[in-house]
């Protein structure tokens, strides 16, 4: 079974939990997960299943998430999930000025990530070193927000802010909550997380892990198809010989309508999907013989094998 898995993540789960249940339930050696959430978060969690986990590299990085904000709280977490460092009402706090703020966290910004979070530093997840104590500082990310709508406003001593987020990959909403706090100069954590989008897959199109148990137990479940999920990139379609060709790892020669390294989704001119390609330039690489020869037959590009999904024959 190759293919990819729109699973709506519960709370309390984390996404290596939930990869081993769906191996369990489809009882797979090969399942594996994009863009972790953290475990109190919910919803969009793609989930690779056998040789399809070979392709989540080439999945799109976009995400969007339902977010709410709390005001005049700071935790060890940036969440509700960790110890609370201060806690001092803000009652003044209204939407206006959180509105005025909001511009300051879009387009390309300079985001610390949280001391609890799975990025590596010393070749350890800084979450391991946070609790083992350490004083480690979290490298500075360059990150992309796209958009930040305001859903609601509930007031009160610790005001909450609900929004809507869309972003690129990398990026942590529990930062966007402390640092929107901070700049207010109120505090902030984030109360609530939803992811709604991932690497093109839709929260109203994914499956909770007890619907996925019952459309197995039914008989009825089947994958999405690697390369409905890969439709972001350009398509190649090759004829029955360069096909087997390149499922035999050779290289070919193509006519120079894309753009050199690039990867791209390669298709049998039946329309069978047969894996992932990259496109270089012939001065790029080292051609072997036949590879020189034809490159002197005029412009192109070549077309090498990345991940080759369907076997020789």
């Amino acid at each position: 079974m190759d293919g990819f898995l729109n699973l709506n993540k519960p709370a309390g789960l984390t996404s290596h939990d939930c990869a081993a249940k769906v191996r369990r339930l489809l009882k797979l050696k090969r399942v594996g997960h994009g863009g972790t959430l953290d475990p109190a978060a919910t919803g969009v969690l793609p989930i690779a299943l056998g040789r399809a986990t070979r392709l989540l590299q080439f999945l799109p990085g976009d995400k969007a998430y339902r977010a709410t904000i709390r005001f005049g709280v700071k935790t060890t977490t940036d969440d509700l999930e960790g110890e609370i460092l201060t806690a001092v009402p803000v009652p003044t706090l209204t939407l206006e000025q959180v509105e005025q703020a909001l511009p300051q966290f879009q387009g390309k910004i300079q985001q610390i990530p949280p001391s609890y979070s799975a990025i590596q530093v010393q070749g350890k997840r800084l979450y391991e070193l946070a609790r083992a104590g350490e004083a480690v500082e979290a490298p500075i990310r360059t990150v992309e927000v796209f958009q930040i709508d305001v859903l609601d406003w509930r007031a009160g001593d610790f005001p909450e802010l609900e929004v809507a987020i869309a972003c690129g990959a990398g990026t942590y909403i529990r930062a966007i909550a402390r640092d929107l706090g901070n700049f207010l100069n109120s505090g902030g954590t984030l109360a609530s997380l939803t992811r709604t989008a991932s690497s093109g897959f839709l929260l109203k199109d994914s499956l909770t892990l007890d619907q996925l148990s019952e459309q197995i137990q039914q008989g009825t479940f089947c994958p999405i198809l690697p390369e409905f999920a890969l439709e972001h990139l350009p398509a190649v379609n090759l004829s029955a010989p360069e096909g087997k060709r390149w499922c035999q790892g050779q290289r070919i020669r193509l006519h120079p309508e894309l753009f050199p390294a690039q990867a791209c989704r390669v298709r049998h001119e039946n329309g069978l999907f047969l894996g992932i390609g990259q496109l270089v330039e012939p001065e790029d690489i080292q051609l072997n013989d036949a590879e020189v020869e034809d490159s002197a037959s005029g412009n192109g590009l070549i077309l090498s094998a990345q991940v080759v999904l369907v076997p020789e024959g």
